[in-house]
């Protein structure tokens, strides 16, 4: 590989039909395709695709970061629409720039921004299967805005990891926590912005939230379910269909909510 010809992107990609971010055997994932279409660009030359994050499968991206070393150099806008053409319509390279070859998509990221869209209504809306969660129940929006301030800040999130996650410190930090109700559509926004989160964590968080929205829990009961530290004390894990990565950030001042 020839050093220095290293390029970042921001990608967008509809998750439904993948098995996720990250190259599985056997399996259709969004890098795979993405390393597909770059090896066809780079004239069979594998080229591999480092992300920003591993999403899961039927997890969605709005601003999904990656970087790859391409074995000769090509016009950035050139790069960008040969892969817009050999990728499927589930895939849209948005940005695609010449970058420092120092730069790492996931290990210099400080923080990500995600979003998780729940449709509030008595029946399902078939036109929103793939991108929000069905919820049939009333929501309270004062009590969820209170079990998000909760929280918010520094705290071991063991109870909102899963059980397979490989990574040994649990402690993160979610800098600005918030829900917003489209009272027209039936559709809650939730946004969580943070230094990192970990596996299954947002929507663990999310299946906790929508028991404290129709009364099954109480505001206060988070802090206790984070004190536990155990998982079994955490509501269920929520569907991945309505869970969106929308921004990875790399200078801090740029994250909302930190200060």
């Amino acid at each position: 590989m020839v050093k220095g010809l290293r390029y970042k992107a921001i990608i967008m990609y509809d998750g439904t039909q993948f098995s996720g971010f990250q190259v599985q055997p056997d399996q259709r994932t969004v890098q795979g395709e993405l390393e597909k279409a770059l090896a066809d660009l780079a004239k069979g030359v594998k080229v591999r695709v480092h992300g920003a994050g591993r999403t899961d499968a039927g997890v969605h991206s709005r601003g999904q970061i990656i970087h790859f070393d391409f074995p000769f150099e090509i016009d950035p806008v050139g790069l960008m629409i040969g892969m817009n053409a050999k990728t499927t319509a589930e895939i849209t390279i948005s940005n695609l720039i010449r970058v420092d070859d120092s730069f790492h998509a996931r290990y210099m990221a400080k923080g990500k921004r995600y979003s998780y869209r729940v449709y509030n209504s008595r029946f399902k809306d078939p036109f929103l299967r793939h991108y929000s969660y069905h919820h049939r129940y009333p929501m309270n929006k004062a009590k969820v805005e209170q079990a998000l301030d909760r929280l918010t800040g520094t705290h071991d999130f063991t109870s909102f990891a899963s059980t397979h996650s490989d990574k040994e410190d649990k402690i993160r930090t979610i800098y600005k926590a918030s829900v917003e109700v489209n009272e027209e559509t039936g559709e809650w926004i939730f946004t969580f912005t943070g230094n990192g989160f970990l596996y299954n964590m947002i929507r663990i968080i999310i299946g906790t939230l929508l028991q404290v929205a129709d009364g099954r829990r109480e505001p206060e009961e988070i802090t206790t379910i984070i004190a536990k530290k155990e998982r079994e004390s955490a509501g269920p894990t929520a569907s991945p269909v309505g869970l969106c990565m929308e921004e990875v950030y790399y200078t801090l001042k740029d994250i909302p909510g930190f200060e």
